[in-house]
Formats: structure tokens, sequence, C-alpha cells
């Protein structure tokens, strides 16, 4: 029985202790204006900065800057540089809260989205950009849930199986020959 109950903590320990990396996502460290920052002009760029690399070149990183009226003010295409993910802005306009809405491609492959915002104290003379053409509606970008990543159920089923399997070979070996 002594037997059976190590093969099972075993097994439970091994299973629970190699969890952690498979679930390693990136985690936003840092973003330049800083999030809840009061700016009385506007940035030309935004700098999202990461725990790890963000994977490059996969068609997926998108970064969003919506203003207190829902216009678009992100100005061409945004760049990868390492962990950190650079946007040109466009001159602001109206005063008010403006979010950040980013979806990057995280080292380990899933998608990590999120939002940082920042006020613009004094209104800008800029232009809004048009609307991206796969543009989400403004704000739903950066509220989604993840998703696209592994689901949680073959990890149960794993358990599951490894569970099962250690007790069968703990309940044969444990057997007293003779």
């Amino acid at each position: 029985m002594k037997r059976l109950v190590a093969v099972a903590v075993l097994a439970l320990a091994a299973l629970l202790g190699g969890a952690g990396t498979a679930l390693a996502h990136n985690v936003l460290v840092s973003s330049d204006p800083a999030d809840g920052a009061q700016l009385a002009a506007g940035p030309r760029e935004v700098r999202l900065t990461f725990d790890q690399p963000v994977r490059s070149g996969e068609g997926y990183n998108t970064v969003t800057v919506v203003g207190p009226d829902g216009s678009y003010w992100t100005d061409g295409q945004m760049r990868v540089e390492g962990n950190t993910v650079i946007a040109s802005v466009r001159e602001l306009g109206p005063a008010g809260v403006y979010t950040i809405g980013y979806r990057v491609l995280s080292n380990d492959g899933h998608p990590v989205p999120g939002k940082v915002t920042f006020t613009l104290t004094t209104a800008g003379k800029g232009a809004p950009a048009p609307p991206p053409q796969t543009a989400e509606q403004p704000g739903q970008q950066a509220q989604s849930e993840e998703s696209g990543g592994m689901p949680i159920w073959p990890w149960i089923a794993g358990a599951v199986v490894l569970v099962i399997v250690g007790l069968v070979l703990a309940l044969r070996l444990g057997k007293p020959k003779g």
C-alpha cells in the first residue's frame, strides 16, 4: 500500500511540476506611455515591453490606439524588436482617455491580449486614421479573453491516464512472487 501511495504522489508531483512552463505566456512589464499617464502632448509612438521576446513576422501582432471618441490614431505598421513592440502614432486630437489595445504572439506561440490607457489633457490638432481593415470594435480587442491556446482537458486526461498507469504498475509490481 505504501508503494501505491508513493507512485500516486510522484505521478501527481510530476504532472503539476511540469505544467508551469507550458503555461508561461508573455507578460507586459512596461509601456511608454505608462498605464494611467497624464500627457499634455500625444506620443509619437507607443512602446510595449514584455518579459520575453515577442514572435514577429507571424502577421498576428496588432497594436491600436483608440481615442475617447472611438477613432483610431495608429499610423503605419507596428514593429517588433525583441521584447518590445513599437507602433507609430499620429498627432492626437481630442483630449480624453486613449486606449492602447494590443494582441501579440507570445514566445510560446499563444496570443496575449491586453490594454493600457493614458489621458491626453490638452487637445491636439491631429486627424484620426481610418479603422484597420481587420479591426474589432474599439476596446473589444483589449477586453477579449485569451483564446487560441491549448484547452485544459488534454492535461486533465493526461493526468488521469498517468495516475491509472501508475496504480496498475504499482499493484502488479507490488505483488509478492511465489
